[in-house]
């Protein structure tokens, strides 16, 4: 009895090359030998059915007599024993010389390796990452700040959400790669024939293109535009630390991801304070008459505030005297770094009185 063909793909007699495509790979994944519950008398049978149905011809000879008289060979699994020319019987029953059986078997070997959990490759141009430059005072780094900017780079179009065509418009096969997203590419040289394999440049790999591409964007679905970001800047941050904002890059082509923005600070220089890790310095003139008569000497802060600070007996005011948790916030952390006084000596001028007094 003839084995009904349609009838073991789960197709009716009038489905189109597509619909009977998309059932053999889905039956050829669901039935594939090395995968948990499969069955590889079904999976022959499966491969023999779409080895006839997807060929005009055969499938023209097999609707009128009900069998293909060069389908005898029939599917005897992947059989890679040679054959008596030399080369290797696949067990396929194909013509190498027939365009057309050569693609179906290359849509089988797609199934195949699809049922070992190997994809057939598909381009991906994720938006790029972007790195902006954000310069802020020595304040703004201490107390922290939300800072809001926007720079130009590309965008989603929002005309087609980004995809770059219409979805209710449907799709087509590609006809330069018919359908497979991939084109081989055979070349001849002085050390002799090499084969590769490249992304179809006009489907992108998808193996079909849209029937409606949108205006707005040239079918990319991104345009150039304006993003708008708002960071938040955390006490202490040093110069050149880079903040990284998730999804804040460029957009990618086609609905493909979208890159990172990377917003590096610049510390500007500060007239007053000198910032080392967590620790800041600052210079200050001290009257000499004034330590020794044991006045406390008014220091400035960062944080706008002024400190009175007495000199300790016996300091050698050619160091820096700390003041311990006046620095800079640790960022990400508790606690402050230490102000360091750099003391500049004046002498001053000095009259009979004074002098009397300091020689007696």
């Amino acid at each position: 009895m003839a084995k009904d063909y349609y009838k073991i793909l789960g197709v009716d007699k009038s489905a189109n090359e597509e619909e009977i495509k998309k059932a053999y790979r889905k039956l050829a994944h669901q039935y594939h030998p090395d995968k948990s519950g499969g069955d590889e008398k079904k999976f022959k049978e499966i491969n023999e059915a779409y080895q006839i149905l997807s060929s005009k011809e055969k499938r023209t000879q097999y609707d009128r007599f009900g069998r293909v008289s060069d389908a005898s060979g029939g599917f005897g699994g992947f059989d890679f024993s040679r054959g008596t020319d030399g080369g290797f019987d696949f067990g396929f029953g194909f013509d190498p010389s027939n365009l057309e059986d050569l693609s179906n078997v290359s849509d089988i070997f797609d199934a195949f390796f699809e049922g070992l959990g190997v994809k057939r490759r598909k381009t991906y141009h994720r938006g790029a990452d972007i790195e902006v430059l954000k310069e802020i005072t020595l304040e703004e780094a201490f107390h922290g700040m939300t800072s809001a900017f926007n720079f130009e780079t590309y965008m989603p179009c929002s005309e087609c959400g980004g995809l770059g065509h219409f979805q209710k418009d449907g799709f087509t096969k590609c006809n330069i790669c018919d359908g497979r997203g991939e084109i081989r590419e055979t070349r001849q040289s002085f050390f002799g024939q090499f084969s590769q394999v490249r992304i179809c440049a006009k489907c992108h790999g998808e193996g079909e293109v849209p029937n409606k591409l949108c205006k707005s964007c040239a079918g990319s679905g991104r345009i150039n535009s304006k993003r708008n970001v708002e960071i938040t800047i955390a006490p202490g941050i040093a110069d050149g630390q880079l903040i990284k904002v998730v999804g804040a890059g460029q957009a990618g082509e086609r609905g493909a991801g979208v890159g990172d923005l990377y917003v590096r600070i610049k510390v500007k220089p500060h007239h007053t304070f000198k910032r080392i890790g967590n620790d800041m310095v600052v210079k200050k003139d001290l009257d000499i008459l004034a330590v020794l008569v044991g006045k406390k000497i008014e220091i400035p802060t960062l944080s706008g505030g002024k400190l009175q600070v007495e000199i300790p007996v016996g300091f050698n005011l050619r160091e820096k005297l700390r003041i311990s948790g006046e620095g800079m916030p640790r960022f990400g952390s508790h606690g402050r770094g230490d102000l360091y006084v750099d003391f500049d000596i004046k002498i001053p001028k000095i009259d009979s009185q004074i002098r009397k007094a300091l020689e007696g």
